[in-house]
């Protein structure tokens, strides 16, 4: 009786065992995500600006696309429209609840103008194209600065979408990550988790037959 148990222990050891390999894999990106070549950073469309640091948004997006040019796997575009990945970045600050200021727009660009070119833009965009579905798209949006109470994830927040589609913002993440300094800079942890994700779902693709 005593070996009978020993054995259905070990069964079910080795079953969780097979699950959490299982688990692992189901973790991994698909393919198309893997093989994406443009990518879109932008503040999380529905973010407030934080009373106390106003640029912590704008800062951690400067930083995600930094990272993601040093980085070198994807092509940084200026509109959504154009990207098979988007990428949506907010500060956290610890605190479940905080006071933001709302109807602020964080994503605009500024416009860089070639002086031999007369009104011609350079490198930049004033604003971004908002795709169908974008947040940004409601009347909310455009009804002027208000005080907010803005509750949600404490921590850092970066959340990859599948781009080229309609609302693509309202689609489930093909990749979530949040943490503590998660997008620190110069390091930007979350996308350096990203970065060894890729590689993994990259080595497993190339091993299928």
């Amino acid at each position: 009786m005593r070996y009978r148990r020993l054995f259905i222990v070990s069964i079910l050891m080795l079953s969780g065992l097979c699950a959490a390999a299982k688990d692992k894999k189901k973790n991994l990106l698909p393919a198309d995500v893997v093989q994406a070549q443009t990518i879109f950073v932008e503040v999380d469309p529905q973010a407030g600006m934080a009373v106390e640091s106003p640029m912590a948004n704008r800062t951690a997006q400067a930083d995600v696309e930094t990272a993601l040019q040093n980085w070198g796997r994807y092509k940084l575009v200026l509109s959504a429209a154009d990207a098979d990945l988007i990428v949506t970045v907010r500060k956290g600050d610890g605190r479940i609840a905080r006071p933001t200021i709302g109807g602020m727009p964080q994503n605009n660009r500024p416009v860089m103008t070639d002086p031999s070119q007369s009104g011609a833009q350079m490198g930049g965009r004033n604003g971004t194209s908002p795709m169908s579905g974008d947040p940004r798209d409601s009347d909310s949006q455009f009804g002027g600065p208000h005080p907010q109470v803005e509750a949600g994830e404490p921590e850092d927040l970066v959340a990859i979408y599948r781009g080229k589609k309609d609302r693509p913002l309202e689609t489930s993440p093909v990749w979530r990550y949040s943490g503590e300094n998660a997008l620190r800079s110069p390091g930007v942890p979350a996308i350096d988790v990203f970065r060894k994700l890729v590689a993994e779902s990259e080595k497993q693709l190339a091993e299928k037959p």
